[in-house]
């Protein structure tokens, strides 16, 4: 009887990351794996690839917990909604350590064949950690959104749909 994808993707969740086993990838991730995740460093296709990847993350939150919100899967394909816990008591690059707890969610979609993970992309919300992390401030606004802020609460006045236009307002064209 053949494996479940779901089983496949639980274990990935379970048993390497919740349960700190690298080796468990030998088991769970393709020789020829590979790796998409803006967020991260890059790291080398394969099954080290993948350890790296890992450990990267488990050294700066040596208590991660992920929690598996969501499944949905089409037989080769499978997408899971998940929530990260921890604490940020180790090594980071270029962020120091605060031992600040944080929470974020993400997705990963995930390529399997012959019963291992082939290809996967993770997509979270690293502002939300750089914010719980102190790393960015909680109430970080673009320019948009600030003169947005400002029309709503009466400051300012709203812009003319004309002056949106980057033709006749030149200081909207990015330089």
């Amino acid at each position: 009887m053949a494996t479940d994808i779901r089983d496949i993707s639980r274990r990935v969740f379970e048993e390497i990351w919740n349960n700190k086993n690298l080796n468990a990838a030998d088991e769970v991730i393709a020789s020829d794996y590979v790796h998409h995740d803006a967020q991260s460093p890059p790291v080398p296709d394969g099954i080290d690839g993948y350890k790296e990847f890992v450990s990267h993350y488990l050294n700066a939150f040596p208590d991660l917990r992920l929690t598996i919100e969501d499944q949905i899967s089409d037989g080769q394909t499978i997408v899971s909604r998940w929530t990260a816990t921890g604490t940020h008591n180790g090594d980071l690059p270029g962020i120091p350590r605060p031992g600040r707890r944080f929470s974020v969610t993400g997705m990963t979609i995930a390529r399997i064949r012959n019963g291992k993970f082939v290809e996967s992309w993770g997509n979270w919300d690293t502002l939300r950690l750089m914010q719980q992390l102190g790393v960015v401030p909680a109430e970080a606004k673009g320019r948009a959104a600030e003169k947005l802020a400002s029309c709503a609460a009466g400051q300012g006045s709203r812009p003319a749909a004309s002056s949106l236009n980057s033709r006749s307002n030149p200081s909207l064209i990015a330089t």
